[in-house]
């Protein structure tokens, strides 16, 4: 399997790159994300990769870092999501901002993404919520495992709905809710989560 490119960048499309490594030319569709940062035709560029095999293709994936490369990866595990969906998502957030909708339970933001309806936004949330609590994404601060633990925990699950209902993301409120003691009761937890919300968290 191929893990790795680092070659030349030849070709450079919307959504895919092709990169010159011992004289032979490798087609890898990418992320908007990667296409942003992998530089300029010409350059020598570096690529994680992940080989998808089906009857009749061999597609292979490029990613700038590691931890678009374990969210796709995560992502695609999903039954009903395949590599195209992966890639939209992961083009339209970044691999933390995907964590974290995953671990709050926020299906409405992940239907942002092209081709992600509500339905597909649940399944995804519903089969890798528990999953991304012991999953590290680069440098974040972010506690997925807490994100998720407010959510089940009674007044930490009213003080959410609370701010959604202010309007507030799911995703917004889960994460400052999870900051905090979930033995204070709900109104504590509102008021707290406020404060934070106002300081951008």
């Amino acid at each position: 399997m191929i893990a790795t490119l680092n070659g030349k960048l030849i070709i450079k499309e919307l959504n895919y790159v092709v990169v010159e490594c011992g004289g032979v030319g490798i087609k890898c569709f990418v992320t908007q994300n990667t296409h942003t940062t992998i530089g300029n035709i010409g350059e020598n560029v570096f690529l994680y990769t992940y080989l998808v095999v089906r009857e009749d293709a061999l597609d292979l994936y490029g990613f700038s870092d590691s931890d678009e490369l374990e969210v796709f990866k995560l992502i695609t595990s999903v039954s009903g999501v395949g590599s195209k969906i992966g890639l939209a998502i992961l083009s339209e957030f970044a691999s933390d901002k995907i964590m974290l909708y995953i671990a709050s339970g926020d299906a409405k933001s992940l239907t942002a993404a092209s081709g992600v309806g509500i339905k597909l936004a649940q399944r995804i949330i519903l089969e890798l919520k528990d999953r991304v609590g012991s999953i590290s994404v680069g440098n974040t601060a972010i506690d997925f495992k807490a994100v998720g633990n407010a959510n089940a925990n009674l007044s930490s699950k009213e003080a959410i709905e609370a701010l959604v209902s202010l309007g507030y993301s799911q995703s917004e409120a889960s994460l400052a809710v999870g900051k905090l003691d979930p033995s204070l009761d709900t109104n504590d937890l509102i008021k707290l989560a406020l404060k934070s919300l106002a300081r951008g968290l």
